[in-house]
């Protein structure tokens, strides 16, 4: 009876033990994911304020070059299409980090993070081109109106 005792003893601490060990990794392992969380949504905010001010710059540029504001300049609707569909790209990469992320793997926590630094980036050189295009077009217009006051 005395060995059932120091049996049942042994096997409760070590019980103890195994979830003192597991609740500890789970603390330390829950901080990384909140981690991963907060880094996913801010880099998906800074990729939609990209798109977002893609759209604008687009919008102005396309007003500026109009001829006529009814009717939409060659190439605008596919750049408004392209813009839209990044922006439902996006949208469908939030409701992954939304709905997934608790149990992604490791590497599948990665590639979302890599696909929207990846977008980024291929949106960044498009950004310096509308804004240095956005500068030439309001020089040209300065230019303009300095030439002929009366236009």
């Amino acid at each position: 009876m005395r060995t059932l005792n120091v049996y049942l003893t042994l096997g409760a601490a070590t019980l103890l033990a195994l979830l003192v060990a597991a609740t500890g990794w789970l603390l330390l392992r829950r901080p990384g994911r909140a981690d991963s969380l907060t880094s996913l949504l801010d880099l998906a905010d800074r990729l939609e304020n990209d798109l977002k001010t893609c759209r604008s710059g687009l919008q102005q540029a396309y007003a500026v070059m109009s001829i006529n504001p009814d009717l939409p300049a060659a190439g605008e609707e596919d750049a408004q299409h392209a813009i839209d569909a990044g922006l439902r790209a996006l949208l469908q990469q939030r409701l992954w980090i939304r709905d997934r992320l608790p149990h992604a793997k490791a590497h599948e926590v990665d590639e979302a993070r890599n696909s929207l630094l990846s977008a980024r980036a291929r949106l960044r050189p498009l950004l310096k081109a509308l804004s240095q295009a956005q500068t030439d077009l309001d020089s040209a217009m300065r230019d303009h109106i300095r030439r002929d006051p009366d236009a």
